[in-house]
C-alpha cells in the first residue's frame, strides 16, 4: 500500500470511529429510535452529506452499531468464561459469564437499549448481525454442554411432558455451531436441559432490562448480588452444582 493510500485509509478509519462514537453517545441521550445521521454529523462537525459517504443511511449506521456492540458484549462473555482456569468448574464459569454480561450492559445502557430494547420502527437487522448477536448464548450453551457431558441433569422433570418439537430450533442451532458433541445431541435427556438453558438466557437479559429500566426499584436492594443469586439458582436448575 502506498503512503498516500495508507494515509487515506487511516483518515477514513479515524472518521468512521468518530462517527460511531458520536452515534453511541446519541444512543444514551436520544435512544435508538431517534438516532439521526444529521445529529451525528453535527456532533462530529461534519455536513450530513459527508457522513453519508461513510454510512449511506441511518439503517447502515444502526447495523454497524449493532455489530460492534454485540461483538463487545460477546467478547466480554467469552473472556470471562476463558478466564476460569479449571474448565471442569462449570458453576464458576457460568457465574463469571453472567457477571461479565451484566457489567458490560450496565456500563453501556444506550447500547443495551439498542440490542435488547424496543425494536427501531422501520429497521430490520440484516443477516450479518446474527453471528455477533449469538456470541453470548454460545458461551452459555458451551458451559451447559460441558456440565451435561460431566453428568449434570435438571433435578426435577415436569409431570406433564413438554412438546417434543419446542426445542427443535435450539437443538438445530447447537448442532449447526458444533456446540455439543453428536453423542450429547443424541441423549434423550438433552432437550429438557436445553429448555432450561434457554430459560436461563432469557432470564439473564430480562433481569438486566429490569435493572436498567428501573423496574427493580423497591424490590431489589443490590442488583449485583441479586444477579449472583439468580445465576446460581439457574445453574442448580440445570444440575450445575459446586
Amino acid at each position: 500500500m502506498s503512503p498516500a493510500r495508507s494515509a487515506r485509509a487511516l483518515a477514513r478509519e479515524t472518521i468512521t470511529r468518530e462517527i460511531l462514537d458520536a452515534a453511541r453517545a446519541r444512543l444514551s441521550t436520544d435512544g435508538a429510535a431517534a438516532l439521526s445521521l444529521r445529529a451525528v454529523a453535527r456532533d462530529v462537525e461534519m455536513v450530513s452529506s459527508a457522513v453519508y459517504r461513510y454510512f449511506p443511511s441511518r439503517d447502515a449506521l444502526l447495523t454497524a452499531l449493532l455489530i460492534e456492540a454485540y461483538g463487545e458484549l460477546g467478547a466480554a462473555a467469552e473472556a470471562a468464561d476463558a478466564g476460569v482456569a479449571d474448565r471442569t468448574d462449570t458453576r464458576t464459569r457460568w457465574l463469571a459469564t453472567f457477571r461479565a454480561v451484566r457489567a458490560w450492559c450496565v456500563a453501556h445502557p444506550g447500547e443495551f437499549g439498542l440490542l435488547y430494547g424496543t425494536p427501531v420502527p422501520g429497521y430490520a437487522a440484516p443477516r450479518d448481525t446474527v453471528d455477533p448477536a449469538t456470541r453470548v448464548v454460545r458461551v452459555l450453551v458451551r458451559i451447559v454442554g460441558d456440565a451435561f457431558t460431566a453428568g449434570a441433569r435438571p433435578p426435577v422433570v415436569l409431570a406433564t411432558a413438554p412438546d417434543a418439537g419446542t426445542m427443535a430450533p435450539a437443538l438445530a442451532f447447537i448442532a449447526e455451531h458444533g456446540l455439543m458433541s453428536e453423542a450429547t445431541l443424541a441423549d434423550d435427556a438433552l432437550p429438557e436441559t436445553v429448555r432450561r438453558a434457554v430459560l436461563a438466557w432469557t432470564t439473564l437479559f430480562g433481569m438486566i432490562s429490569f435493572e436498567l429500566f428501573g423496574h427493580q426499584v423497591g424490590s431489589v436492594a443490590d442488583s449485583a448480588a441479586w444477579l449472583d443469586e439468580v445465576a446460581l439458582r439457574l445453574a442448580a436448575d440445570l444440575g450445575i452444582e459446586a
